[in-house]
């Protein structure tokens, strides 16, 4: 009897989709500009976050070491660096490398490089390039560094470094720290308020939809149909708006990644929208399947309660 009633109740909803064609067609395309509006939101977010790792990859601080330091002291303090739960990595860079390092980033100066050909050795040291989980945590690493630079001496009673030029991008670090957290939080803002909107949205229109029905609504009442079976074919009529609207909007972001996609990739050169688009389109749709499903059931289950009282 209950698998009946299943039967009858999804048939009715199957039925009253496409019978209420304008209503439903209606429906369909604010369910659509929702899950848009969501499939943008996951875009975006993904884009932001690929701009801010590669902004933070971008920052970093250096430890610039006396030209006559031992490559076993500098390799101690490389693995100390590397033990550190805030350091993402550390990079060496030996004299030679930073050598040729300098003189390809003064190739247009020939006064530069006619010095350092006249000179009888490499004036450079070498250098550890250092990169933190967060931009926050370059501080204490800098701490450490300065504790380091009293214990790793020479056998002449020197420091081996010569410099750690965090003070030096102290200002940039700062500024990277707060924009990170500030785009974290417009983000988060963004999604929620978009997210009400949608909501409220697809409400609206689903209670527009079921007020259509109201006089089939109160002879079903008057037959004696309980209020599940009164609301079943309206829950299944708003799973229906969702997975069209699902699949509606997972084509329609697609010309929109083409479109931008030379602008994603040329902004920092490491991310294709496009890309990201048709590598994650599965997990994309799965989401606004889910979010369509969930909007066009709960809020028909809510919109008819109204005309069950």
């Amino acid at each position: 009897m209950i698998w009946l009633d299943v039967k009858r109740v999804a048939k009715a909803g199957f039925v009253n989709f496409w019978r209420n064609g304008v209503v439903s067609i209606a429906s369909v395309f604010v369910a659509t500009v929702t899950l848009y509006t969501v499939g943008i939101l996951l875009l975006s977010s993904a884009f932001l976050q690929a701009s801010i790792s590669e902004i933070k990859n971008k920052v970093d601080i250096n430890v610039y070491f006396e030209k006559d330091a031992p490559i076993d002291q500098i390799e101690g303090l490389t693995n100390r660096l590397r033990s550190l739960p805030e350091v993402k990595d550390v990079e060496y860079v030996s004299r030679e490398q930073a050598l040729v390092v300098f003189k390809e980033r003064n190739k247009d100066n020939a006064l530069i490089i006619q010095s350092l050909n006249e000179l009888p050795d490499n004036p450079l040291g070498a250098v550890l390039n250092i990169r933190a989980k967060e931009p926050s945590q370059y501080e204490g690493i800098a701490t450490f560094l300065n504790q380091q630079k009293e214990k790793a001496v020479s056998a002449s009673g020197a420091s081996i470094i010569d410099s750690v030029n965090y003070q030096k991008n102290k200002i940039v670090i700062d500024r990277l720290t707060a924009i990170v957290s500030a785009v974290e939080r417009l983000g988060f803002m963004a999604s929620l308020i978009l997210g009400l909107m949608a909501i409220l949205v697809t409400f609206n229109t689903i209670r527009l939809a079921i007020y259509n029905s109201r006089e089939e609504i109160t002879v079903m009442k008057l037959v004696g149909a309980s209020r599940s079976y009164i609301r079943g074919p309206f829950v299944i009529e708003g799973l229906m708006y969702g997975v069209s609207a699902a699949i509606l909007a997972t084509f329609a972001l697609y010309p929109t990644t083409f479109w931008i996609r030379n602008t994603t990739t040329s902004f920092f050169g490491s991310f294709n929208l496009l890309t990201y688009y048709l590598s994650n389109l599965g997990q994309i749709f799965l989401v606004l399947l889910g979010t369509g499903v969930v909007l066009g059931m709960v809020s028909s289950f809510f919109a008819i309660r109204k005309y069950l009282k």
